[in-house]
């Protein structure tokens, strides 16, 4: 069974910095893709950074310059630096793995979360 567990959650100032991590209990490498999304109360969860099958790594406009995507081969986990922390950065973060499945004809892509983790930036 596919399961991805996120950590480094947290309260912190603004201005602060927090690492997420995301352990998946697959070799990272079976996922098609992977990214971190992260969902505000009241809002729709939305991609905070997403690592391509051709190794691109893109980021929400929000977060540009402030944010990291990484990966760590050894740990097999995918990381979240976040600098400059503000306010409205403040939502559940998930960490997202998608794997396709199928005949290429035919390709479906299955989504597996991780369960969520709390960033709480105060002002």
């Amino acid at each position: 069974q596919v399961q991805l567990v996120e950590s480094g959650g947290g309260l912190v100032q603004a201005g602060g910095s927090l690492r997420l991590s995301c352990a998946a209990s697959i070799s990272i490498f079976r996922f098609d893709t992977m990214g971190w999304y992260r969902q505000a109360p009241g809002k729709q969860r939305e991609l905070v950074a997403g690592l391509s099958s051709d190794g691109s790594i893109t980021y929400t406009d929000s977060v540009k310059g402030r944010f990291t995507f990484s990966r760590d081969v050894a740990e097999n986990t995918i990381n979240l630096e976040m600098n400059s922390l503000k306010p409205e950065d403040t939502a559940i973060y998930y960490c997202n793995g998608k794997r396709s499945q199928g005949p290429v004809e035919r390709i479906v892509y299955v989504d597996y979360w991780g369960q969520g983790t709390q960033v709480t930036v105060s002002s």
